[in-house]
């Protein structure tokens, strides 16, 4: 069963539409890859994509722990290479709120961020610069 559906509507932008919920996104093309940068572009979204696949698996696992990380945030910076122009490096900062945290929750907290499918999924050769940091 598809997951989605992506639709081309010309001037490199294209539509997404998530099946299940009928949520639907746009991209562009970036403004260095001939697009009007308009959106998000596919690879800001494999870039964002890191973020939040690490925040929603420390949810669950804060919710394992039985704490909140509500108002937790990432960062996300992105980095391109040529020569095949792809995704080099991805810089995430998250940011946690440490509240009654004790330091082995934040640990276990950190270990499940690093370890998300979307992190699990990307290429060795794709750096991951990771910086957490509980406030």
């Amino acid at each position: 069963m598809a997951t989605s559906e992506v639709y081309y509507e010309g001037e490199l932008r294209c539509k997404a539409i998530h099946l299940q919920s009928e949520s639907t996104i746009f991209t562009d093309a970036p403004t260095d890859n001939q697009g009007k940068g308009e959106a998000f572009s596919p690879t800001d979204l494999l870039a964002t994509s890191l973020g939040n696949c690490m925040l929603t698996i420390m949810g669950i696992e804060a919710n394992r722990l039985n704490v909140s990380i509500d108002g937790a945030k990432a960062s996300i910076g992105k980095h391109m290479a040529a020569l095949p122009r792809r995704v080099a490096k991805i810089d995430v900062i998250l940011e946690i709120p440490k509240g009654d945290l004790t330091e082995e929750q934040m640990n276990k907290l950190i270990w499940a961020g690093k370890n998300c499918p979307v992190a699990k999924s990307l290429h060795p050769d794709l750096v991951q610069n990771v910086n957490f940091n509980f406030y």
